[in-house]
């Protein structure tokens, strides 16, 4: 008859092979660090180069990895609500210049692209939101006219709390964003490849 193992010996069996790898751990460490650092840069509280100088030699790969993974999926399509994109923009490409230890033609040139891209977006979304609006407005008047009728007095209605509008809106709205989203994500490849090769 075999000998009956105990879960403890099974278990230590099963672990013997595996050892505690420091470099590993150190790494994984450095890329956490790389991402804090990146989002206190991002917020202004850091300076990525800084941030390098202070970094063992060892860990100076992990701590830019961690870096790039947060700035790179800062490269998007902006909303047309919000502001300051430019500096926000402005800020990614200066983090990622950090990185990449070069002042490379080919990322200075794919940064300039994305930044006409995205000014270029941001105009035609805006005009398509006023084109919206208006196409919507004759149906927009209508319902405002059928509650004025049935409440007694004059309503307003605003075309964001109207889900017919908002569907009408988001509709068209995505199909722009689509359009553009391609190119984005082809630079973003291309910022990746860059930085893989350095």
């Amino acid at each position: 008859m075999g000998v009956i193992k105990t879960a403890l010996e099974i278990a230590l069996e099963k672990t013997e092979s595996v050892k505690s790898d420091k470099s590993t751990i150190g790494q994984f460490d450095a890329k956490r660090k790389g991402k804090k650092l990146a989002n206190d840069f991002l917020a202004g509280d850091a300076d990525i180069t800084d941030g390098l100088k202070k970094t063992l030699a060892a860990d100076k790969e992990s701590l830019k990895q961690g870096v790039f993974d947060v700035l790179i999926t800062q490269i998007a399509l902006p909303a047309l609500q919000e502001t300051g994109n430019e500096n926000k923009f402005d800020k990614v490409g200066k983090g990622l210049f950090a990185i990449l230890n070069q002042k490379n033609n080919e990322f200075s040139g794919i940064l300039k692209m994305l930044t006409q891209l995205f000014s270029q977006y941001l105009q035609e979304a805006s005009h398509y939101e006023q084109a919206i609006r208006q196409q919507y407005a004759p149906k927009l008047r209508k319902k405002e006219e059928e509650l004025s009728r049935r409440m007694g007095r004059e309503i307003h209605i605003d075309p964001l709390q109207d889900p017919e509008f908002t569907a009408f809106y988001n509709q068209h709205m995505n199909a722009l964003k689509s359009n553009y989203e391609g190119t984005v994500e082809q630079a973003k490849e291309k910022i990746k490849e860059i930085f893989n090769k350095g």
